[in-house]
């Protein structure tokens, strides 16, 4: 599998160094107060791929750290109460594979359990 997506990205690479050898004429930009900038196509493309790409992998990257940080903070709490529990009653976390002992029913089940066939 990494070879072919080293393939690839050496594809897409190949792709756009001959886009760019065939375009490379210049570009005349008409900016404020009556300045021009004469660039060549590919740079002019590359930017105009930035302008569009940065500010939206940015905030992406900010959402997912957000995320992981909301993560990590339940996983800590999480890993607290069941600390908290297993200091309070010791016996719910017994090795038996029926629960703990003498219990018939889960503490947040609420009434008959469905059987399956």
């Amino acid at each position: 599998m990494q070879f072919l997506k080293t393939l690839f990205w050496v594809v897409v690479a190949a792709l756009a160094v001959i886009f760019a050898y065939r375009n490379w004429v210049p570009a005349e930009i008409e900016l404020w107060g009556g300045l021009e900038a004469d660039v060549k196509l590919p740079v002019l493309l590359l930017i105009a791929f930035l302008l569009g790409y940065v500010p939206l992998f940015l905030v992406h990257k900010a959402s997912r750290w957000r995320q992981k940080r909301k993560l990590d903070n339940v996983q800590r709490a999480l890993e607290e109460a069941r600390a908290q529990l297993a200091l309070q009653d010791p016996a719910t976390f017994s090795a038996d594979a029926d629960g703990p002992a003498g219990a018939t029913a889960s503490p947040l089940s609420s009434g008959p359990q469905p059987t399956f066939l």
